[in-house]
């Protein structure tokens, strides 16, 4: 019986040992022929395939022709773009202000009798701002003149007498410097007078209006302050390295927070610079047509510089290399496609005609303003209309 046993385990152990080895040799046979299909190449009916398809034709065509539906002929548009003048711009911040703007003072001592003029009064020049009571100043130019007929009478009696020989030349000379005396008293108190009503030195606008009817003015009191507004002044500092770009009489357009564009022209560009900002100030006269402008509003002025040479093309022409630069795609000569690094100077706001300023390019181009992002420097461009080459 035990040997029976033992008879039945070595069989079973051998069915099992049988097993393992077939299912080995399964997994070395998979193996073998993974390893198989690897290393036999799969590319050859596709590399065929490849092969025989026609090859990929750029074409380029000016901007509005239709493009064709030839599945193997990729579109590219392009336009010939020649140098114009260009007047470059220095953007500045600034603020506008009057032409002048005074504090009118009393020369005379004395007391408001009349009612000052209102201040936001558009005054002319010569009108009366504030009246100073007259007092005895009326009654001092009488005394002068009194004094001044006498000293004149006395005078011409001493000359008299001294064509007789009965008058010495000493006091004819001492009337005579009477006389001159009391012309000079009448002379102070006629100004004296005048000077009760404080006048507009200029045409403006009353900003201030410092005194009121029954006030004691002293000499040097301020009785109004005047604003010339015509023209105004739109003023701002420039960069030192600007500054040379600039001449007087050049044209300037502004926009002012509020919106508004004004134009005026260059009228004053400082020789000494600001000692903390070492910038200079410039002043612009705004054009008459702008009227009512107030003092003090912020304002974005353009002044022209430099006149240049520019090419205006479409903002999407506009690429970048590889090293980040930016430029714009051209085809040459020889219909060859080539990056042309470029240096934005200014945009065109002109709705007929937007597009951006741009210096690098060299005379005529022909620019490639659809499509660049899927060409590449150096590669043959089929253009089928004529280029002024």
């Amino acid at each position: 019986m035990r040997s029976e046993g033992f008879k039945n385990w070595f069989g079973k152990r051998g069915t099992l040992e049988a097993g393992v080895k077939k299912q080995q040799l399964v997994a070395v046979a998979i193996f073998g022929l993974v390893v198989l299909w690897l290393v036999i190449p799969h590319n050859a009916e596709t590399t065929i395939d490849e092969s025989s398809e026609t090859p990929k034709v750029i074409v380029a065509i000016p901007e509005g022709e239709a493009a064709s539906e030839n599945a193997n002929i990729i579109t590219v548009r392009a336009k010939q773009i020649g140098p114009q003048t260009y007047i470059e711009q220095i953007r500045v911040r600034g603020r506008t202000q009057a032409y002048r703007h005074v504090e009118v003072r009393a020369e005379q001592a004395g007391r408001i009798v009349n009612n000052p003029v209102a201040r936001g009064a558009r005054v002319s020049e010569g009108d009366i701002l504030c009246e100073i009571a007259i007092d005895n100043r009326e009654a001092d130019l009488q005394e002068a003149t009194s004094r001044q007929e006498q000293a004149q009478f006395e005078y011409a009696a001493a000359l008299d007498l001294q064509e007789r020989g009965l008058q010495s030349d000493v006091a004819v000379s001492q009337l005579k410097a009477a006389l001159e005396s009391s012309k000079a008293q009448v002379t102070r108190a006629e100004l004296a007078l005048q000077k009760t009503k404080i006048i507009a030195p200029f045409d403006g606008i009353v900003e201030t209006r410092n005194v009121e009817m029954g006030d004691l003015l002293n000499v040097g009191t301020v009785c109004a302050s005047i604003i010339d507004d015509s023209p105004m002044l739109l003023v701002g500092l420039v960069p030192e390295q600007d500054v040379s770009a600039l001449s007087e009489d050049a044209s300037v357009s502004g926009r002012l927070l509020s919106g508004e564009l004004v134009s005026g022209t260059v009228s004053y560009i400082a020789r000494a610079a600001d000692p903390i900002s070492r910038s200079y100030r410039i002043e612009i006269e705004v054009d008459a047509k702008h009227e009512d402008l107030r003092e003090g509003i912020t304002v974005e002025l353009m002044v022209d510089a430099n006149e240049i040479a520019a090419h205006l093309i479409p903002s999407s022409a506009l690429t970048l290399d590889d090293s980040g630069s930016v430029g714009v795609k051209i085809i040459d000569s020889s219909d060859s496609v080539m990056f042309q690094q470029v240096e934005i100077v200014g945009d065109n706001t002109n709705q007929l005609n937007p597009g951006i300023w741009v210096k690098g390019l060299q005379g005529s181009v022909t620019l490639i303003t659809l499509g660049q992002e899927i060409v590449f420097p150096g590669q043959t461009v089929q253009a089928n209309f004529d280029w002024d080459k």
